[in-house]
């Protein structure tokens, strides 16, 4: 399977906090902040990145993700984040390896489904060990995406 990685996602109380303290300790630049709020889920979430390395920085308001601070603590990195220039590939290796993809909600996912309301294309490996999970998403939107969350970024 042809997979780069992309980023981790970490759990933080204080999104605005977090932020100020990885540009002041890595002289990251930060993205702007955006809010996801969907299906049960609600985060406020940022993007840092500094040299060739990134990582989002998300702050959950409701949903799993808040049950899951509440429960671990801020600083879980609860998904690693691959991509793939080409996702149908992706997804059609996983099924021949016996695993099935899922959506977002742990639901198994259509090949023809693989969509996202960020805009990319993007599936989900079975949770096998507790809360961590690992999203594959596909390369062009992916970094298309990023590279908008920075517009007007300094």
């Amino acid at each position: 399977m042809d997979l780069r990685f992309s980023h981790v996602d970490v759990l933080v109380e204080d999104l605005d906090a977090a932020c100020a303290y990885y540009a002041a300790v890595f002289k990251a630049s930060v993205s702007n902040t955006i809010v996801w709020n969907r299906g049960g889920l609600h985060v406020r979430y940022a993007i840092v990145r500094f040299g060739g390395e990134r990582f989002i920085l998300v702050q959950p308001i409701a949903g799993n993700l808040k049950e899951l601070m509440d429960q671990q603590g801020p600083g879980v990195i609860y998904r690693h984040c691959y991509s793939t220039p080409d996702i149908d590939a992706a997804y059609d290796e996983l099924i021949a390896a016996g695993v099935q993809p899922e959506d977002e909600h742990g639901q198994p996912i259509k090949r023809d489904d693989l969509s996202s309301p960020a805009g990319s294309r993007i599936l989900w490996l079975p949770k096998r060990f507790g809360h961590f999970s690992i999203e594959i998403l596909e390369s062009e939107a992916l970094e298309a995406f990023i590279d908008s969350a920075f517009d007007g970024v300094e």
